[in-house]
């Protein structure tokens, strides 16, 4: 870096207690989203005993943060466009707000509901320009916030890889302060699949041609399937989130992205959660072209790629084909994200199919047994993907196409895909609503 920015950059240096000073009452500060969250600063904000009515915004919050836990409730509120750990944590503790927005849409909640009168923005390292990266997670939309942020501090992580891509970087200059804090990314594991989704796995694998562009959502499913395709040749990925199974196919040279449209030659995504040596990968790799879930979640430049491939995942499906997939009888769990872009998006494509895949059964301790096929779905619980988007659906009983199909015979399809046996129970009930 040239000795101009060096000053410029120690002049704006300061310690975590010093830079959270610009947080005043009342404040929306934005701390991060999944793995670019400026967990130093919050920890930082929390020991502000002074102030009241200040909205935390962020999203994915995987780590503890302290002002969840703080003594003082009306401190610090939470507003989020994605539940996680977190967040879920604070809703519980009435603390926590929720805005329901399409990935693909995240700049409203940026620019309209949340934008912050301080914004931590977590960042690799300047470059020899005197630039930062937005890390692993922070170019699928800091620069909306970076364009209505009041104040921005920038923590600055020796941790955090330095991505290539559109909107990827903030210069030095634009730094009302600067905290150097060290911090590792949250990890998540390669999820374990069983002798169900393995099952679920091959459906899904014998729709994937060759050459196809693959997206795949977050769990047990999209690991099985990810690690699966090492059987294809020539793939492509335009994904929202990058993860361990697409890093082990560009490894293997699976992933060629040679046929892609849109971007040709890169692999294309929005946000990155994985292991340590997934984000080891993506730092300074020129194979990897990063940008804000606007443009990658848009399902117009979804459906630039041929044969487009989209696998989510749900937590149940009513036999109409409604599919719930962040909420339990309305309790918000995760959120939309963007598995309606990606729905969408892949079905526009030419040769592009639209999946979403489950196990026909749920096992825990307080539900025991039930089918996630259901003939209604639970009082206040919402749709996640209407009914009249979805195309194929899959359990271990099959792989359908919904989209083509009269009513009735998109229930009788449904059923098929249930447990057997939960079959007959759903057939009675179908009848009696007047659904066969």
């Amino acid at each position: 870096m040239k000795e101009a920015l060096k000053k410029q950059f120690q002049e704006k240096t300061v310690s975590a207690d010093e830079a959270v000073k610009l947080v005043k009452n009342g404040d929306v500060v934005y701390v991060g989203t999944c793995t670019s969250t400026a967990y130093a600063l919050c920890g930082a904000l929390s020991g502000r005993r002074d102030l009241e009515g200040v909205t935390v915004a962020g999203s994915m919050l995987n780590r503890p943060i302290p002002m969840i836990d703080a003594d003082n409730p009306d401190a610090f509120k939470i507003n989020t466009f994605f539940m996680g750990a977190q967040e879920r944590k604070g809703l519980k503790a009435n603390i926590t707000d929720f805005t329901s927005v399409h990935l693909s849409q995240v700049d409203i909640w940026c620019r309209e509901t949340m934008p912050p009168d301080v914004a931590f923005f977590e960042v690799s390292p300047p470059d020899g320009d005197g630039y930062m990266s937005y890390g692993a997670t922070g170019v699928a939309l800091h620069c909306y916030l970076r364009e209505t942020a009041g104040k921005i501090i920038l923590q600055v992580n020796r941790n955090a890889p330095y991505v290539y891509g559109e909107h990827n970087l903030i210069p030095v200059s634009e730094a009302d302060c600067i905290v150097e804090a060290d911090d590792d990314r949250a990890e998540i594991p390669n999820m374990p699949f069983d002798d169900t989704i393995k099952t679920i796995s091959d459906f899904l694998l014998d729709q994937v041609p060759d050459g196809a562009c693959i997206q795949l959502g977050i769990g047990g499913v999209a690991n099985a399937v990810g690690f699966g395709l090492k059987t294809k040749n020539d793939l492509g990925i335009h994904t929202e989130m990058m993860a361990d199974s697409l890093m082990e196919l560009m490894k293997e040279g699976v992933v060629t992205n040679r046929r892609k449209t849109f971007h040709p030659d890169k692999s294309v995504s929005a946000f990155t959660f994985g292991s340590k040596a997934l984000y080891e990968f993506i730092d300074h790799n020129p194979d990897m072209y990063y940008m804000p879930f606007p443009i990658v979640n848009d399902p117009v430049n979804i459906a630039k790629n041929d044969d487009m491939i989209s696998i989510n995942t749900a937590i149940s499906i009513d036999l109409m084909g409604q599919v719930v997939a962040d909420n339990i009888a309305g309790r918000q769990h995760s959120a939309t994200g963007g598995q309606v872009d990606f729905v969408r998006g892949a079905q526009m494509s030419k040769g592009g199919k639209s999946f979403i895949a489950l196990p026909s059964v749920i096992e825990n301790r307080k539900v025991g047994r039930a089918s996630r096929i259901v003939s209604r779905l639970p009082e206040g619980t919402a749709v996640t993907t209407p009914r009249s988007d979805v195309q194929y659906m899959v359990t271990e009983y099959g792989c359908v196409n919904l989209k083509p199909l009269t009513m009735k015979n998109r229930v009788r399809a449904l059923i098929d895909l249930a447990h057997p046996d939960f079959r007959p129970q759903l057939k009675e009930e179908a009848r009696a609503a007047g659904l066969l």
